[in-house]
């Protein structure tokens, strides 16, 4: 990638001018102009939009601070970010935090990455972008904003004293276990993740308020934790299924290709003998035999969201407001039967 000084050396001109004829300022002529323009491409040349920044005292870039990208949310967030960012003439820096690299899964559980998140707010800072949009790993009260932060700020995948984008687990859930609960599934299990955690306190809340409604009994022995592992899911599935449950609701799809592991090893047949809806609709729920139907999350539309809540702030043309939360879609595939009533 050509730098500045290198193509005013190929244009025989100065610094300066290049500068100008890019910006489309300065004397020099049409053509001079149009002749350094066409070089610069040629070169491969990209402005420095942070320096550029610095110098003109504005900006058209937006830090993103991910507490780890190797996340599977993370990834459809960011480009969701992107995309809305590219289309309005934005730019974005990129912080990772790598938290799961670092102290593992269970990072939120004290302070002991708070200091890292707060060191990369004060970095964006200094490099003056218009805006942060800080991505969440889990779905939780993030707060790790420095006190008297100046710079506007939006949480995507979490909540907390800022605007806030993420999607209604709760409802989500309901959605799911009606979908079995239509199918004609009387007993149906529940498989939970870490039990402290805000995805599994929704969905535990939306799949017993969609159990009440139906007026159908909820079996305390037909719940298991898995704790979001697909080992996790084989022995809760094993424990559920023994127990006489016509249907399953799993937390995740990863517990779920537990419970895919059981039924194959004891010649149990998905969506006949009993049925499975999950949640997150990663990759490999659309690749198993019968397709798991599952939840999919709004990963870029939570992206989209937070980008233009954020350019709202950043050119004061949107309010600071509350939490916003997306609906999940249901994705119905093989793994429910249908029942005659």
């Amino acid at each position: 990638m050509a730098t500045i000084k290198e193509v005013a050396k190929e244009c025989g001109v100065s610094i300066a001018t290049v500068s100008n004829a890019l910006n489309g300022t300065g004397r020099a002529s049409k053509e001079t102009k149009e002749r350094i323009i066409k070089i610069a491409k040629d070169m491969g040349y990209v402005p420095d939009l942070v320096a550029r920044n610095l110098k003109q005292k504005r900006t058209k870039v937006i830090g993103i601070i991910t507490e780890d990208i190797t996340v599977f949310n993370t990834v459809g967030i960011v480009d969701g970010i992107h995309e809305y960012l590219e289309k309005c003439g934005y730019s974005f820096l990129l912080g990772n935090l790598r938290l799961f690299r670092k102290y593992d899964n269970d990072f939120y559980k004290n302070n002991s990455y708070v200091e890292a998140a707060r060191k990369e707010f004060r970095i964006m800072e200094s490099q003056r972008v218009a805006g942060v949009i800080y991505v969440g790993a889990h779905c939780r009260e993030i707060n790790v904003i420095p006190k008297n932060y100046k710079v506007p700020t939006v949480i995507a995948y979490g909540y907390g004293k800022a605007p806030s984008v993420l999607y209604d687990d709760e409802e989500a859930a309901y959605e799911a276990v009606e979908q079995l609960i239509n199918s004609g599934a009387k007993n149906i299990g529940m498989i939970l993740g870490e039990q402290t955690s805000l995805h599994t306190i929704e969905r535990r809340r939306g799949f017993e308020r969609a159990m009440f409604d139906h007026k159908l009994l909820m079996n305390p022995n037909l719940i298991e934790a898995g704790n979001w592992h697909r080992r996790g899911g084989y022995e809760a599935g094993k424990k559920i299924l023994s127990r006489g449950a016509d249907a399953i609701f799993s937390m995740s799809d990863i517990m779920s290709v537990g419970v895919y592991d059981y039924a194959y090893e004891n010649n149990l047949k998905i969506g006949k003998d009993f049925s499975i809806v999950s949640f997150d609709n990663r990759e490999i729920s659309a690749e198993l035999s019968p397709g798991l139907s599952t939840m999919a999350i709004p990963l870029t539309e939570i992206g989209r969201v937070a980008a233009q809540t954020m350019i709202g702030l950043a050119e004061d043309t949107g309010k600071a407001e509350g939490v916003s939360k997306l609906r999940c879609s249901f994705l119905s595939r093989g793994s429910v039967m249908m029942k005659i009533m």
